[in-house]
């Protein structure tokens, strides 16, 4: 018995075919038919190549192919032999043309160009990796962005979402037995974010948390006296600062990052 394939073919990479073919399978049940990728295509040649292997196996083609010669050679050939060939991307240019009457730049593989706007992002993530929880204070003379506030305030996981747009984050944990490092007060253009939650709604995080670990719920960590004691401290750092500050309680990270990227906008 011959096996089945779903044929992707792109003249990038393939992954934005491969995906939707991915996703079309989970709809089924079957687990025999196979993905096979064929990516980098440059010549009409290997189209035919792919196109007669699939009318050999009985299978399709799922094919991103930005240069209209080669998109409309897949689709006359796969005609010719009648096997079945989707074109994922070209509806989707071809709207586009009508609607704003503009032309593609046929240029394959721009979702994976590695531009400016790449490297900004991966410098960001790896900001935000090395000053993390105030391992190294003197990220905090160099962020864009500084967010302090006591232990499970979702400091890092916001951090790590504002890397991923760009924006360089450092996060600092605040502690009464602590003296906030005077690099909190050193540089400009940044903007320092106090984030706070309600008491009870840290109890219940640091408690789930101390589950998580195999640890005791009765840890000071966990004990509303210390809860309060903590925060009391930081909303006097916060307000030493006179930063602004967010109450995260019950907030989404990204309701959270918005409300970060309009301040960083004025």
């Amino acid at each position: 018995m011959k096996q089945p394939y779903i044929y992707v073919c792109s003249d990038a990479v393939g992954e934005t075919a491969e995906a939707v073919a991915k996703a079309t399978l989970r709809q089924f049940s079957t687990e025999h038919v196979k993905i096979k990728r064929y990516a980098h295509i440059r010549t009409e040649d290997e189209i035919l190549r792919i196109i007669a292997e699939a009318s050999l196996t009985g299978g399709f083609i799922s094919y991103t192919l930005v240069q209209p010669e080669l998109r409309e050679l897949m689709r006359e050939e796969a005609v010719k032999v009648g096997i079945r060939a989707v074109d994922v991307m070209g509806p989707m240019m071809q709207a586009y043309v009508d609607t704003f009457n503009d032309l593609p730049r046929r240029q394959p593989g721009l979702l994976h160009s590695i531009d400016a706007e790449y490297h900004k992002r991966m410098e960001a993530i790896e900001f935000a990796v090395k000053y993390d929880d105030g391992k190294d204070v003197f990220g905090l003379t160099q962020a864009q962005v500084i967010l302090i506030g006591v232990s499970r305030t979702s400091k890092t996981p916001l951090s790590v979402f504002l890397s991923h747009k760009g924006i360089k984050v450092a996060n600092l944990p605040l502690m009464p037995e602590v003296t906030p490092p005077e690099e909190l007060r050193q540089g400009p253009g940044r903007i320092i974010v106090g984030l706070t939650m309600q008491p009870d709604h840290l109890l219940h995080i640091r408690t789930e948390r101390l589950k998580a670990l195999g640890l005791p719920s009765t840890a000071q960590y966990a004990s509303p006296d210390r809860i309060r004691e903590e925060l009391d401290y930081a909303a006097g750092v916060m307000e030493s600062l006179d930063c602004p500050i967010i109450d995260v309680t019950n907030r989404a990270i990204e309701e959270t990052a918005g409300i970060i990227y309009e301040w960083l906008a004025k």
